[in-house]
């Protein structure tokens, strides 16, 4: 999914992240959806930078893109494949 909406400013609290976009929308996503951010330090997480597609933290290896917030999907790249 490709959109044009980009993230402007990025907060956090204890247990959320909490992203604002260019279309005055605010995201609040649980920490717990992104493993890596969960586990770092404030000082870590403050450590982004803002792309046109997204959230990118080079020393946490972590990228989140704007248009994934969107869908409602958090790090696909620990999930399980479902049993048959």
């Amino acid at each position: 999914m490709k959109t044009s909406v980009k993230a402007v400013q990025v907060t956090f609290d204890d247990s959320s992240m909490y992203v604002s976009l260019n279309d005055g929308r605010m995201l609040g996503v649980p920490l717990a959806w992104f493993p890596r951010l969960l586990h770092a330090s404030l000082e870590q997480r403050q450590n982004f930078t803002i792309s046109t597609s997204g959230l990118h933290w080079d020393q946490l290896d972590e990228d989140i893109s704007i248009a994934g917030l969107l869908a409602g999907h958090g790090d696909l790249t620990h999930r399980h494949p479902q049993a048959a």
